[in-house]
């Protein structure tokens, strides 16, 4: 069966353009792209055998072809037109669905789990889109089109991402970052792959309109979720979570917001599974986004009023500051579609509730934080209950973050002075005696629920 994929309009717009065509937006009203497959053809595949198909590739650990990835298993549904031998593949995705029983129980919920996304290669789910759009311009590259580099402006994530790809596939990359605004384990990232990287004194926001101008004018090609490449491999985390739920979706997915590609990536994968006839039912979804960036949340307040652009402030979800996202609109369309929300969290609660749900074992980033953060109030407010089945998408390793779990413990944070969650070392003098006495006070404190 041959299969196919296109670029068109989110708009209608008539035309439609290859997906190795260097183009971002519709040429006609100037409105984002998105990817459109070939439904009727994958149709003729029945969902039983997809179900077959995707559970004899996941994991698969046979070093010559990408399909263990949590995206090239799916490449179907991806990126049809993209050659094996193109597909540029770090064994990205096939994250782990983990439990937080007793985060979920202080919630008075039933079963809450968190899908780690940040378990992928260079530490983000950003890995899942750039496999995508990096492999396209391999097949580009490789098919005799001049590119000087692949360019993105970045808070963080995304600039590691595209420098390891990029890397990896021996292609130039240029990132374009915020002096100053983001975590060291961020910018040593695209520092080691050898990317150029530009620190500008500005915000995201200023960095996105300098790449988009440099897209334009000097021939790099734009790596950014505005090029719909990577929401194809982002929308896959849906695809995942589904497959590790037996083929099921839950009643609610918690997705942080910032330039709001992941909730429209998301919302792609969940139809594509309707559509294909995988699942029987849409999850709802709630975006989260920090009080200090929310200009989605305005816009939801108002009865999904236009965008109207704001200037965010500093947050410790820095990979999320961001006051005019490209996707909005792409977002208002999934959420509208799944019956979304969307809620806010300030500093503290953004911090305590990354603080809490480590308490099941986890490490979790700030911008998971304010999802776990959304999904408190949404249960404090009855929204979520616990006969509810809930998936909070975690989107990056907390190891990048370092600084913000110390500040935590320390009690350091400017905006969050009263670490609920707040664990320090007990010290103490060589004695056994006195290791003894903490021992047993220390565990008996746990025993009956007081928080040291």
């Amino acid at each position: 069966m041959t299969y196919s994929a296109e670029f068109r309009c989110i708009a209608g717009c008539t035309g439609s353009y290859p997906l190795d065509q260097v183009i971002y937006r519709c040429p006609t009203c100037n409105d984002l792209l998105e990817v459109v497959h070939d439904v009727a053809a994958l149709r003729a595949t029945s969902a039983a055998e997809w179900k077959r198909t995707f559970a004899d590739r996941w994991g698969n650990a046979n070093a010559d072809e990408p399909w263990g990835s949590g995206v090239w298993g799916k490449h179907e549904w991806v990126a049809p037109t993209l050659a094996q031998a193109n597909i540029v593949s770090m064994r990205e995705g096939t994250t782990h669905l983990t439990p937080v029983p007793r985060f979920a129980a202080d919630l008075k919920l039933g079963d809450v789990r968190v899908k780690q996304c940040g378990t992928s290669h260079s530490g983000s789910f950003k890995d899942l889109g750039m496999t995508v759009l990096v492999s396209m311009v391999n097949q580009m590259i490789k098919n005799g089109q001049q590119l000087m580099a692949i360019a993105c402006a970045s808070t963080g994530d995304t600039s590691a991402a595209l420098a390891a790809y990029a890397a990896a596939a021996g292609i130039r990359s240029v990132v374009i970052l915020p002096r100053g605004k983001i975590s060291t384990a961020q910018l040593v990232q695209p520092l080691a792959a050898g990317s150029l990287v530009l620190a500008i004194d500005t915000d995201f926001d200023g960095c996105m309109r300098l790449v988009q101008e440099l897209a334009e004018k000097e021939g790099v090609y734009l790596a950014n979720s505005m090029n719909s490449l990577r929401l194809e491999g982002q929308k896959t985390v849906a695809i995942e979570l589904a497959q590790q739920l037996g083929w099921q979706v839950p009643d609610w997915v918690v997705i942080p917001g910032g330039n709001l590609g992941n909730v429209s990536a998301l919302g792609a994968g969940f139809e594509m599974l309707l559509a294909l006839g995988l699942v029987s039912k849409r999850p709802r979804i709630c975006v989260a986004q920090a009080a200090h960036a929310s200009p989605l949340h305005k816009s939801f307040e108002g009865g999904w009023a236009d965008l109207v652009p704001v200037k965010a402030a500093t947050t410790l979800a820095s990979a999320i500051q961001i006051g005019n996202p490209v996707s909005f609109k792409k977002a208002v369309r999934a959420l509208r579609a799944f019956e979304g929300v969307v809620e806010v969290a300030t500093e503290a609660e953004l911090a305590n509730a990354s603080a809490h749900c480590d308490r099941d074992g986890l490490f979790t980033c700030p911008h998971t934080g304010v999802a776990l953060a959304a999904l408190t109030k949404l249960a404090a407010r009855g929204l979520v209950t616990r006969d509810h089945k809930v998936v909070v998408i975690s989107t990056a390793s907390g190891l990048k973050f370092a600084d913000f779990k110390v500040g935590y413990h320390e009690a350091a944070l400017k905006d969050a002075p009263s670490p609920r969650y707040r664990n320090v070392p007990v010290e103490l003098p060589e004695r056994y005696e006195a290791v003894r006495d903490a021992l047993h006070r220390g565990l008996d404190a746990r025993a009956t629920g007081v928080r040291d």
